[in-house]
């Protein structure tokens, strides 16, 4: 099969080193890629992820058999939906199953539907309605922008000057452009969070193994969001009680929903969860792999990826006949970011001891390099993932925290407690 990765960040890179290794697999290609993907794709400049019909020119002339989509933008945009009407099978939902994602507003008014266990919330398109209610809610509270942001559109609030706050910054000063012109505000949530992931072709449901994300900056789990500092896999609070509670309550129902409504599900599902004392309840809705969760879930995959996609992508009930299996171990991502981050950063600065990171075992991800003069440099806020699989999350932690050692760039940052949760549940 000729296979076609869509995007070019750490999540693309993880896929892309994953098909590789499946037997179907005879010719691999990324848009837009990055310098990690090239050691097992051809990477293809000049082509925007947003531009469907020139993803699409670029498939049929190369023969490409499966498509995998990694961002939502294109997913949004509807790449699946051009793919198929081209005759190319594609990995990942439909235009309008990717609302699910796309729009918090569509999200939770489907869960209201349909019974689905999240926050009690409300939605606004006047920032002073927003207020008013943020006012007689009080804090804490989430404040959400309705579209997409690139994972960083939720502000949870713990007084109401900070809640007050997000409200302007999304909807009056535009921080997130358009995706703030509604917003969606939640009631805090108590509890743990935790990612589950789920293979779908519309009717089945796959779970993939649970994982936990690093969302503050820094360490002790303070300063602003991020696209992700850290994961592990699997994650201790999702016990397999928990794991068969979120498959019955949420992934399920939510799949039959979508079918229900004329927007059946197909790809990858993203729950992020919190786990409350009344059980798993919905924090988001992701229509693709997370990143960085993808760079610990799938190192742990056995089973061939590329033949789980294409029985996904089919929807003709071969992914139920699949014996999918997972390592019993652990696997941990430090992200290597650069100084600044999230905020204002600089680019350009030589990356060193990549090598010698492999040479210890660690899988390094490339999430925002690129290549001057034979080096690879710095080219983003998240520049590597440093993937470690292990035993168990202690020796993982270990084996990642040795390879982050050895790389180096200017103004490094990065977190020193990834995984700390499951450490301390250890001790």
């Amino acid at each position: 099969m000729n296979i076609l990765v869509i995007g070019g960040g750490g999540r693309e890179h993880t896929l892309a080193w994953k098909l590789a290794q499946s037997p179907l697999a005879t010719k691999l290609y990324a848009i837009p890629g990055n310098p990690g993907m090239a050691a097992v794709a051809t990477c293809v400049s000049g082509i925007s992820i947003e531009d469907s019909e020139a993803v699409v020119a670029f498939a049929k002339e190369h023969a490409i058999d499966l498509a995998v989509v990694g961002p939502e933008v294109p997913l949004t945009n509807g790449i699946v939906d051009a793919c198929e009407a081209a005759g190319i099978l594609a990995f990942g939902p439909r235009k309008k199953a990717a609302e699910l994602e796309g729009s918090k507003a569509f999200s939770k008014g489907l869960m209201k539907k349909y019974g689905i266990p999240t926050a009690k919330y409300e939605v606004f398109t006047d920032a002073e309605a927003a207020k008013a209610y943020v006012k007689q809610e009080g804090a804490p509270i989430v404040i959400k922008a309705d579209g997409l942001a690139a994972g960083k559109g939720v502000i949870v609030a713990m007084t109401l000057d900070e809640a007050l706050a997000a409200v302007s910054d999304i909807m009056e000063d535009q921080e997130f452009g358009a995706a703030g012109n509604r917003v969606v505000i939640e009631e805090f949530m108590e509890g743990e969070e935790a990612s589950l992931l789920c293979f779908t072709d519309g009717e089945t449901i796959v779970p993939m193994i649970s994982s936990q994300d690093h969302k503050r900056a820094y360490d002790g789990d303070k300063g602003p969001n991020t696209g992700g500092m850290g994961t592990y896999a699997p994650a201790p609070v999702m016990t397999p009680a928990m794991i068969e509670a979120a498959k019955e309550k949420i992934l399920k129902p939510v799949i039959a929903a979508m079918k229900q409504e004329g927007r059946k599900y197909q790809g990858c599902l993203y729950a992020g969860l919190m786990i409350t004392k009344d059980g798993p309840k919905v924090v988001e809705f992701n229509a693709r792999f997370g990143d960085p969760e993808t760079q610990v879930v799938l190192p742990l995959l056995r089973s061939d990826l590329a033949q789980i996609m294409v029985a996904c992508a089919k929807g003709d009930g071969s992914l139920g006949k699949l014996d999918i299996e997972w390592s019993d171990g652990a696997a941990v991502c430090v992200v290597l970011a650069s100084g600044g981050y999230p905020k204002s950063y600089q680019k350009g600065y030589e990356i060193t001891g990549l090598d010698k990171a492999e040479a210890l075992g660690c899988h390094v991800f490339h999430a925002g390099t690129a290549e001057r003069d034979d080096s690879v440099v710095t080219a983003g806020g998240r520049v590597l993932g440093v993937v470690a699989e292990a035993a168990d999350v202690r020796a993982a932690v270990d084996k990642a925290y040795q390879g982050v050692n050895v790389i180096d760039f200017k103004d490094k940052m990065f977190r020193h407690d990834i995984a700390h949760r499951a450490l301390e549940r250890q001790s």
